[in-house]
């Protein structure tokens, strides 16, 4: 079942080897490819169109998007919507929510909406994309790809200094006020992980409500923790030079030891596979839920909270301005 894979950051170390397998191995997919900045003055950019020029046959475009900013990414929805329409784009087969932010350097920022930017980037932007092109695709379905972390789940992950809880006042996590005490690796670290956790959670509601409806059940949701990547960019962006120093020095070039004491260690490129053959069901084509890699598992028990479910499905109904209007899932707002 062919049609159109959408990947949002497709310039990121993830995403460029798992687009050139993409390519490679499901050449007759559409790949509509997001980035923040689609010129070449980006040097990811600019890896991201050398990589898709090898592979002259399968259709392929490359968007500028900037999930920080929700008017782009409805006017963005409303372009894919208005091509589908037209016949000028194939339905959709797969979204892979693979865009993050995180800034380990400096204290809360917010986006022009007015929302802590990684929770926008990371929850708000890609629930506003995945609901707004829920109508559009395959008449047999698709996968909903969204990504999580091991630092969704309080004391699993090395960095975490705050625990990644939900507020039960959720205003106080899409719109925090300054942070309580001067640490920016911290705070920044559990901005982070809360986003993360969010994600995961919305991901329970969003299945429930998908399997309400007789047309969109086929549809199946996975989050997917990819793996501890020791060649991602984002140990090198956004970070303290400790950590930048322990990406080039000890991460990578140790990778094969630190294995045996982190199973989940390993390349970008490797997890690429396992992202791109989850979105396009050529694993585990009809599951939903958690997975470590390709292993179905548990998440953290705040994520399976049914009430922490609900209310973060209600308020990111409203912080990601989704109306009975502009998606197919009607009974969300019931």
């Amino acid at each position: 079942m062919a049609g159109t894979i959408l990947i949002t950051a497709a310039n990121s170390s993830l995403a460029i080897p798992a687009i050139k397998y993409l390519l490679t191995k499901y050449p007759d997919y559409t790949a509509l490819l997001t980035v923040r900045n689609a010129s070449d003055s980006d040097s990811n950019t600019k890896r991201l169109r050398s990589t898709i020029a090898k592979h002259p046959r399968p259709k392929k475009s490359i968007h500028e998007l900037d999930l920080a900013d929700l008017s782009a990414v409805h006017k963005f929805a409303d372009d894919v919507i208005d091509k589908i329409r037209r016949g000028s784009l194939p339905p959709l087969v797969g979204i892979a929510c693979n865009a993050f932010y995180w800034n380990l350097c400096r204290e809360t920022e917010l986006t022009r909406d007015g929302y802590e930017r990684s929770l926008q980037v990371i929850h708000i932007a890609h629930a506003a994309l995945v609901l707004r092109l829920l109508g559009y695709f395959h008449s047999d379905g698709g996968r909903v790809l969204l990504f999580s972390s091991d630092a969704h789940w309080q004391g699993k992950n090395g960095l975490e200094k705050y625990p990644p809880t939900i507020p039960d006042d959720l205003d106080l996590l899409g719109k925090p006020g300054p942070d309580p005490t001067p640490d920016n690796l911290g705070r920044g670290f559990q901005r982070y992980a809360r986003a993360k956790l969010a994600i995961v959670a919305w991901m329970y509601a969003l299945n429930r409500y998908l399997n309400e409806e007789p047309r969109l059940r086929n549809i199946t949701v996975v989050a997917i923790n990819p793996g501890t990547l020791s060649d991602s960019r984002a140990l090198r962006t956004n970070c303290p030079p400790m950590l930048v120093f322990m990406s080039r020095f000890v991460f990578q070039p140790l990778r094969p030891l630190l294995r045996f004491m982190d199973p989940t260690m390993r390349t970008s490129a490797e997890a690429g596979v396992d992202v791109v053959d989850l979105a396009v069901r050529a694993v585990h084509p009809q599951d939903r839920g958690y997975f470590t890699m390709l292993k179905h598992d548990n998440s953290a028990p705040e994520s399976m909270d049914l009430r922490t479910q609900q209310m973060l499905w209600k308020k990111t109904l409203e912080w990601a301005r989704i109306t009975q209007e502009n998606t197919a899932l009607p009974k969300a707002f019931s």
